[in-house]
């Protein structure tokens, strides 16, 4: 095992950051010592009442009223109530700068690039709110997107937030039941659409599922659609439909901000979906936006000017953090498209020609770059790259290495996670921390993180449940239609009383850092000992024959035995020799426990819409249960390569 750290910041870099000075700020503030990190941390979360004000003013929030009481009832989780009292909008803080400087900048895999200033996307959030509440839309309508990653959508987004409306999006690569799951539970006043989107090479209509979803959505008053692979898409089957341009036809220059209360609704996120219609988790204004600006700052260490990118639809979370990075100045840089169509070049090129300072990308995207062969940092001028950031699985170590071998040496590769629930990060990166192999370089700040055991007792160097055991801003306001909160309860509580767990196995390490092994619920159990999926995909990621794998469990005579499914890259198959390899592999590399019982080939894996592999609707469908929500996940028709597997009957 690797002690030495892969990068380290020098110490100008250090005393430079904006952690170092946030720091500073909160000594002198309180009059303490805080010489380091380890020991920043320690007080954010044994001063919650003192670290969230101080982030506060640090990073300079608008807001219309100041708050009476910065936490209530901070022994209730969920209960806690921040910044009782203030009043503030979302859009307003996003919206700070007015300059002729890049806000938004477009690309898509043809090529087709666009890019606004902020001063043109004031100015255009003005003509869309506007015309919004010409609409009748007041605070706390629901208002939907069924949009690509286009310029268009963070317009659509920031004018309904202006407005205090509550802003609820998905990717329109969902099938229409995936839709209706989500936006039927919802009612949404506003539909918000594009004639197409792109990918691999092929153009995709959207506007004959919106006639479909629009039909069965009662609530809908106004559907209103961007040009975007054609320049006058034809509306006569919507009738309700306006064009975009429509929409911005009027003379508003000006935004008026509706002051709101910080637990104000902002955002409906979704749950994946795969085991039952997806739960509608409700975030609030105020705690999206103070963590978004923690992990932006501070974690990020991003700044005014920077530029920022983010691989992603917009119905993954990702999308929502990304946009954030508005509210500290910096260039959110949006992407249409497969991220290896025509090539893997594509999302280098957009990096190298428009100067990305921070990347953001998939851990599986990492891997897959790495099979098809890539290696950026030799095609690529990477020089005014600062960091990686990955998310969505863990990243593997093997992956550390390829970034820091093929991509760039001096880089701040941050592998960080925390997921949908929280629109935010458990753990992340560190500007001002060392980056070790396979690890995740720390806790966030405010973030009271732990891990425990079985039986509820915290513990270090062990694996066991993620758990947050004090309240933090950034938790779901609720569930939407949960009126006595028994859905949220059972969702994060009932495991351990009065502590958020959510279903994440981990490990804290010697160095403050966390690893991820996988999902609680995805965990392997054969012989009653836990195994980490993340474990064997790790050793099987070692073999170049191999594109990506899936390990289950199947409950086999009165215990559980490890399936391991492979898929293979193109020109190779599951030779008896290669299953040998990889059992001995997985055996040396991890234990003789994580040894599968039956290694099997197969076409495909089923995974989201976000690219997530589903461990939990294979295993179903090898034990012969139902998965009930197949339209959450990006390629449905894979599930039946695993139905009736002879192989799994021996």
């Amino acid at each position: 095992m690797r002690t030495s750290p892969l990068w380290q910041p020098s110490a100008t870099a250090i005393s430079n950051s904006n952690l170092s000075h946030f720091r500073d700020f909160v000594q002198q503030r309180h009059h303490i010592r805080l010489d380091d990190y380890p020991a920043l941390y320690d007080w954010s979360v044994a001063h919650s009442e003192l670290f969230w004000p101080a982030l506060w003013d640090f990073a300079e929030v608008r807001a219309q009223r100041r708050w009476d009481q910065a936490l209530c009832d901070s022994d209730k989780m969920p209960g806690a109530r921040w910044f009782v009292g203030s009043q503030l909008n979302f859009a307003d803080n996003l919206l700070r700068r007015r300059d002729d400087a890049d806000a938004l900048v477009f690309r898509n895999e043809t090529g087709v690039s666009r890019r606004l200033n902020f001063a043109q996307l004031y100015r255009q959030v003005a003509q869309l709110a506007a015309t919004l509440r010409q609409q009748g839309v007041v605070a706390g309508d629901r208002v939907a997107g069924f949009m690509p990653n286009l310029p268009e959508t963070v317009v659509a987004m920031l004018a309904c937030t202006s407005i205090g409306a509550v802003w609820s999006s998905c990717s329109p690569d969902f099938g229409i039941q995936g839709v209706l799951d989500r936006f039927g539970q919802i009612e949404p006043r506003i539909l918000f659409c594009a004639d197409a989107y792109l990918y691999a090479g092929k153009h995709i209509n959207s506007l004959d599922r919106v006639g479909q979803i629009a039909a069965q959505l009662p609530s809908l008053q106004r559907i209103i659609v961007v040009p975007y692979l054609s320049p006058a898409p034809a509306l006569r089957a919507l009738p309700l439909a306006i064009s975009w341009e429509q929409a911005l036809d009027n003379e508003a220059s000006e935004i008026v901000f509706a002051p709101l209360a910080f637990d104000h609704p902002l955002y409906i996120m979704y749950s994946s979906g795969t085991t039952g219609v997806p739960k509608c988790i409700v975030h609030s204004a105020g705690g999206t936006l103070l963590q978004h600006l923690k992990e932006h700052l501070l974690h990020g260490d991003l700044r005014n000017g920077d530029r920022i990118f983010y691989f992603t639809t917009c119905g993954w979370m990702m999308w929502n953090w990304l946009v954030s990075a508005l509210a500290v100045g910096a260039t959110v840089m949006l992407y249409d498209g497969s991220p290896f169509h025509p090539d893997s070049n594509i999302l280098w090129d957009y990096c190298q020609d428009e100067g990305f300072t921070t990347f953001g990308t998939s851990a599986k995207y990492i891997a897959a770059l790495e099979k098809a062969g890539a290696r950026p940092g030799s095609s690529h001028n990477l020089s005014q790259l600062q960091s990686i950031l990955s998310t969505g699985s863990p990243l593997l170590p093997e992956s550390y290495d390829f970034v820091y071998r093929d991509i760039k040496p001096d880089i701040r590769l941050s592998s960080i996670s925390g997921g949908t629930d929280i629109i935010s990060c458990f753990a992340l990166g560190n500007p001002v921390l060392p980056v070790y192999r396979g690890e995740l370089q720390c806790r966030g700040l405010g973030m009271a993180v732990a891990i425990f055991n079985d039986v509820g007792e915290p513990v270090s160097g062990e694996k066991g449940e993620l758990v947050c055991c004090k309240p933090f801003p950034s938790m779901p306001i609720g569930f939407w239609n949960d009126a006595d909160g028994s859905k949220y309860q059972a969702a994060y509580f009932n495991r351990f009383a009065n502590i958020w767990c959510h279903g994440d196995y981990a490990e804290l390490t010697g160095h403050g850092g966390l690893i991820i092994y996988g999902r609680s619920d995805a965990i392997l159990n054969p012989g009653g000992v836990r195994i980490g999926t993340a474990e064997i995909y790790r050793q099987v990621e070692r073999f170049a024959e191999v594109l990506e794998s899936m390990a289950v469990g199947q409950d086999w005579q009165g215990d559980v035995r490890v399936i391991l499914f492979v898929r293979m890259v193109a020109g190779h198959s599951l030779t008896p020799e290669l299953e040998h390899r990889l059992r001995q592999q997985i055996r040396e590399g991890a234990s003789p426990r994580h040894v599968p019982a039956i290694i099997i080939e197969v076409a495909d894996i089923p995974r989201t819409i976000s690219g997530k592999i589903v461990e939990l609707a294979v295993r179903n469908v090898i034990h012969g249960l139902p998965v009930k929500n197949q339209d959450a996940l990006a390629n449905p028709q894979a599930l039946k390569l695993f139905e009736n597997l002879p192989q799994l009957q021996q």
